[in-house]
């Protein structure tokens, strides 16, 4: 018979103290923090022979230790390294530990470490179920957090990203209007004013992306409204050269344009993605038949 490993024998005496019945002189709290203690020291032994998801469970069960001693600091804590030990190739049980994590934070009013939590979901979302949707509605919450924590810059680092999301699932409204929030908290900074003109960019690609080039025309002249200097930034020059070869219907001069700006500025995959749909309406000389 195989011997058990030092972690399988940590969890075993860990499900014993927690299952054993409380005797005359010490309390259940003795005996679930004891057992959480247990359970702290498998998940770690676990850890070291790699096995994740057992050491998930354990720290899971350490968890419970921690809530059934009112523990809330602990359980939170012991609920983030299950996590952490699930996502190591089981994401969905490791955005349900997070969400426990949460729900601890929330409820003891941390909620910057709430948000760094929601934003760890938000990349499991994304970048292990592809779940733009889902990604969406958690950097949103993320960025709702930071910013009542007075968390500005991280705050808008989520919405842009939530942005971004939204204009790959052509929800353009929403995407500029997330994208406006983020420059108008931009400008009132002198350390974050030059990434404005980028903002403005990528609302404008939303406004063509579209197919409304009233509201591309009109968003270009507010944003230049609101900062006198944009107008003779390249990314102003960029979209005023767009607008103009697409209410041309003139796809040569399209292609010129981002040529033009690819030539400096390199274009990341989100800026090329939507160029290519609005291309497409270009092309198929649908301007303004949305």
């Amino acid at each position: 018979m195989p011997s058990k490993s030092p972690a399988q024998v940590l969890l075993e005496k860990a499900d014993k103290k927690a299952n054993s019945s409380s005797g005359w002189f010490s309390s259940s709290t003795t005996k679930f923090e004891e057992a959480g203690d247990l359970y702290q020291q498998a998940a770690n032994s676990f850890k070291l022979e790699k096995l994740f998801r057992e050491a998930g469970d354990a720290f899971a069960r350490e968890a419970e230790c921690r809530e059934n001693c009112k523990e809330t600091n602990e359980a939170a804590n012991a609920w983030w390294n299950a996590a952490k030990a699930y996502k190591r190739g089981y994401p969905d049980l490791a955005i349900q530990a997070l969400g426990q994590t949460i729900t601890h934070l929330t409820k003891s009013g941390r909620f910057r470490q709430a948000a760094d939590r929601e934003k760890e979901i938000g990349q499991i979302y994304l970048q292990e179920h592809n779940d733009l949707r889902k990604a969406c509605e958690s950097y949103v919450r993320a960025g709702d957090w930071y910013a009542q924590e007075d968390a500005a810059s991280t705050a808008n680092a989520c919405y842009k990203d939530a942005a971004d999301l939204h204009a790959d699932l052509e929800e353009y409204p929403q995407a500029i209007a997330r994208y406006e929030i983020v420059a108008d908290h931009s400008l009132s900074s002198a350390l974050t004013k030059y990434s404005v003109k980028e903002y403005w960019l990528r609302a404008g690609l939303c406004a063509l992306a579209m197919n409304d080039p009233v509201i591309a025309k009109r968003n270009l002249q507010k944003y230049s409204n609101q900062d006198a200097t944009f107008p003779s930034t390249r990314e102003a020059k960029f979209l005023a050269a767009l607008l103009q070869a697409y209410e041309g219907g003139d796809v040569e001069a399209f292609t010129g344009a981002v040529f033009d700006f690819d030539q400096v500025t390199k274009l990341d995959n989100w800026k090329t993605n939507i160029l290519l749909k609005i291309k497409k309406l270009v092309q198929d000389g649908e301007i303004g038949l949305a």
